[in-house]
């Protein structure tokens, strides 16, 4: 059974930096293309970054393009987020998920980030 644990949430002042991680199990890591997405308080999840089962390919939200890279290591079946000059609109919780095709069907538990001002 699959399993996605994040880690590295916090709290951390505007233009501070945070680096999150998912460390899966229960699966062949490097079949699946690996996500970030992010639910704000009141708001609906959406979609941070992803990155392709290889790692050579990704996708920001434009939101975030230029300020945070998700990066892999399949040896260590791990996936991060390195958030540089956050902004306190990217407080939300953070998951992880994976995906094989046909959908974002695994999620983690959610990591909190609090970015205060």
């Amino acid at each position: 059974q699959m399993q996605l644990v994040e880690s590295g949430g916090g709290l951390v002042q505007a233009g501070g930096s945070l680096r999150i991680t998912c460390t899966a199990s229960g699966l062949i890591f490097e079949d699946y293309s690996m996500g970030w997405f992010r639910q704000g308080p009141g708001k609906e999840r959406e979609v941070v970054s992803h990155i392709s089962p290889s790692g050579t390919s990704t996708y920001y939200a434009d939101s975030v393009k230029g300020r945070f890279t998700i990066s892999r290591d399949n040896a260590k079946n791990t996936v991060y987020l390195q958030m540089n000059s956050l902004k306190v609109e990217d407080t939300a919780t953070y998951y992880c998920a994976a995906t094989i095709g046909g959908g974002w069907n695994d999620w983690g538990q959610g990591t909190q980030v609090t970015v205060s001002s």
